[in-house]
């Protein structure tokens, strides 16, 4: 079973306007929808489209309860939420329009959760997780979450011996390193942030944090990622399309990722499918969605290139 933990669920409100946003002028509303926002659930979402099982665990707020689960209906996401009463699960506006490219995101920060619930996550993960599982701690904790409290999530899910991916950032970022995960997926401003000794070049940054992650995929952004496997680096350059919102990219390949290695995919055909799923996201409207088989021609398109060390 592979499990997505998402501490910060959200609700995307996606607002539709005309030409691009702007200061002092009414940017009137043409057309709403909603999405489920996080990237642990934008994990599960690409895996159930793969046809992978998989479970979202999280906590979310009781207040818009019916809404939340009624998204994840319609995305096919299986869920054991616990609930903090009396709140509600943040939302995230995300203006789009049809006629310029990219989103502008304004997050809500979301509620801060009990110690109750912070304990009850952990008995769930204890009782649920077994040491065949993978689980996916994917997106930034909630208000009030410490260190100190992400630290007691990861060695609990360790402590069941599965293989814990965690993309998160910050300081959250370089406990989960500290920790040895067994994938992350930093940038590059991440990648030397993370290292105590730092090297001349990106390559050999990545070389040197690879030592400590049996998967690492750095985000170049537009120019794709590089990935660290098994002592040898690849750089994945995606193919050109047309963006309408980048929002969700990074988990769309992220969920494909590890569906890769759910599959027993080669690490460069995983690669492939990871980059093709992520460049079919970008040219979606919505958070969360890709089509299947446009990122199977989009894959095509992927250029992979082994690194040689110099």
């Amino acid at each position: 079973m592979i499990y997505t933990i998402t501490l910060n669920p959200a609700i995307d409100r996606l607002l539709f306007i005309n030409g691009e946003l702007e200061k002092r002028k009414t940017n009137r509303v043409i057309k709403t929808a909603f999405d489920c926002g996080g990237k642990g659930l934008h994990v599960s979402g690409v895996l159930s489209k793969f046809g992978i099982k998989n479970e979202a665990l999280g906590i979310a707020g009781s207040n818009n309860l019916d809404q939340l689960y009624t998204i994840l209906e319609e995305k096919h996401i299986n869920h054991d939420f616990l609930v903090e009463a009396g709140t509600s699960t943040r939302e995230c506006f995300v203006v789009l329009s049809d006629d310029t490219n990219g989103s502008t995101m304004i997050p809500e920060a979301g509620f801060s959760v009990s110690q109750t619930n912070k304990t009850n996550l952990l008995k769930q993960i204890a009782k649920k997780v077994k040491k065949e599982d993978i689980v996916v701690i994917a997106g930034s904790p909630p208000p009030h979450y410490t260190l100190s409290d992400f630290k007691e999530l990861l060695e609990t899910v360790k402590n069941t011996g599965a293989f814990l991916a965690c993309d998160s950032s910050g300081d959250y970022l370089k406990l989960a390193v500290q920790l040895g995960v067994d994938f992350i997926k930093p940038n590059e401003e991440e990648v030397v942030a993370i290292l105590a000794e730092k090297a001349d070049s990106l390559e050999e940054n990545i070389r040197s944090l690879a030592l400590k992650i049996p998967y690492l995929v750095v985000s170049l952004g537009g120019k794709g990622s590089i990935c660290a496997h098994n002592g040898k680096l690849y750089q994945a350059i995606p193919p050109v399309v047309k963006e309408r919102n980048d929002t969700g990219a990074g988990d769309v390949f992220v969920g494909a990722f590890i569906a890769g290695l759910v599959m027993n995919m080669p690490i460069m055909e995983t690669l492939k499918v990871a980059t093709g799923c992520s460049a079919s996201k970008v040219m979606q409207f919505d958070s969360s969605s890709f089509d299947l088989e446009a990122a199977g021609q989009l894959k095509n398109q992927v250029s992979i290139i082994q690194l040689e060390e110099r």
